[in-house]
């Protein structure tokens, strides 16, 4: 496989974020729209690279990806709006 990759620009470049599938926070240190595919066929994908507290890096779906700072109030926003 080549390594092929390409910068995506985002709007919570440099920001705190949170990956909602594994629960990490961290920052947002860039988007790339990479080749994930191990065969001949190429297969891209958008992917994450958050840099948690400890300095290591980990990478998800760029869907997955939310403002740290908004999760209380995005979950406060929810539970009010099922007693409504």
């Amino acid at each position: 496989m080549s390594e092929q990759y390409e910068y995506v620009p985002h709007r919570l470049l440099r920001r705190r974020v949170r990956d909602i599938a594994s629960g990490t926070e961290g920052v947002l240190m860039a988007v790339v729209n990479e080749n994930v595919s191990d065969t001949g066929i190429e297969r891209w994908m958008e992917l994450a690279y958050i840099r948690g507290a400890s300095g290591r890096e980990l990478t998800t779906a760029v869907d997955n990806v939310q403002p740290a700072q908004d999760q209380p109030q995005t979950a406060r926003r929810r539970r009010d709006e099922g007693r409504a």
